[in-house]
């Protein structure tokens, strides 16, 4: 498996370089939403995955690829297949990464944030996003499927611990889905949350790839207005993820590393892919090879066609 993938299209971060600490799929969560499929084996305990030192290998090299390409990196993202605070050595790889210049995000499901030492990697880093769906027990469990031991309560009081002490950006992430936590009661409960608890910004997302549960969709956009009204009123920097973050994945020199490293983690639009196979100088004759060997699958979502890749290996 890639650990270094990108620099991929961030709405937040803009040219982010996206860093896979976890293999495929170890997850406290199953979210229904999920774009890299429903989590198999629930775990909440901390342990290692990949050295720092080797995951500084990986970024390093694919950095230097990539630059030598003229891409931009504006951000080091630690966004992997799983909840990336579930490697016990996270403070540790960025820390290894630090000689590197760049600024480091963390996106996290936050469910292990109760742990102090998983506040203490996190606050390791300069940008920090936290998922918080829903502010109520039956609400994020019908979402996000928990691992039966982890506590609603608990995450919500180590989101409040982690903003305290802090010294980066905290941002939040909510998916909205159509009839389950769109409600204006769901939303300004949430919303209040966030505020008090000190989140810098509240990002508001709808699916955009083929999630683990069909059905699962987005709010209609008097929903999503409704929804970011409210934020608003409650005295949030509020911001919507509603647009799709467009085609500009970068090329390293080797497209199919790149195709297999980026749809690992995100799945691939037909036209984001026919962007990267045309900065190859190439065409879709490689996709077919990919998609007849297995290593690549076709999903239809929302009227477009999206690539995802096949899980491989002993941690499939």
């Amino acid at each position: 498996m890639e650990i270094a993938f990108g620099p991929v299209p961030s709405r937040r971060l803009g040219r982010s370089l996206g860093i896979n600490n976890i293999p495929p799929k170890h997850c406290s969560y199953s979210c229904v939403y999920c774009q890299a499929g429903p989590t198999d084996a629930q775990e909440i305990a901390p342990r290692a995955f990949y050295p720092p030192e080797t995951i500084f290998r990986e970024v390093s090299q694919r950095l230097e690829a990539v630059r030598a390409r003229g891409e931009k990196v504006d951000y080091l993202t630690f966004v992997p297949d799983g909840e990336p605070a579930l490697d016990v050595r996270l403070a540790a790889a960025i820390d290894a990464l630090r000689p590197l210049g760049l600024p480091i995000a963390v996106i996290s499901n936050a469910s292990l944030i109760w742990r102090a030492e998983v506040r203490d990697a996190l606050g390791r880093a300069d940008w920090v996003s936290v998922k918080v769906d829903s502010v109520s027990e039956t609400t994020w469990r019908r979402i996000n499927r928990p691992h039966p031991d982890l506590k609603l309560p608990g995450i919500l009081d180590g989101i409040r611990s982690f903003a305290r002490s802090f010294a980066g950006t905290l941002a939040s992430e909510t998916m909205l889905l159509a009839g389950i936590n769109d409600s204006p009661a769901e939303l300004t409960n949430l919303g209040r949350f966030l505020r008090d608890a000190g989140i810098a910004r509240a990002y508001l997302a709808i699916p955009h790839r083929p999630p683990a549960v069909a059905g699962v969709h987005g709010p209609d956009e008097a929903a999503i207005t409704c929804a970011h009204q409210i934020f608003h009123d409650l005295g949030l920097e509020v911001e919507l993820l509603t647009a799709y973050e467009g085609d500009a994945f970068a090329f390293s020199g080797d497209l199919r590393r790149d195709i297999l490293a980026i749809t690992a983690v995100h799945p691939l639009r037909e036209s984001a892919l026919r962007a990267l196979a045309d900065k190859a100088g190439g065409d879709m004759t490689l996709i077919q090879v990919l998609l007849a060997d297995g290593d690549l699958k076709a999903v239809d979502y929302a009227g477009e066609t999206f690539y995802v890749r096949r899980p491989t290996g002993p941690d499939a």
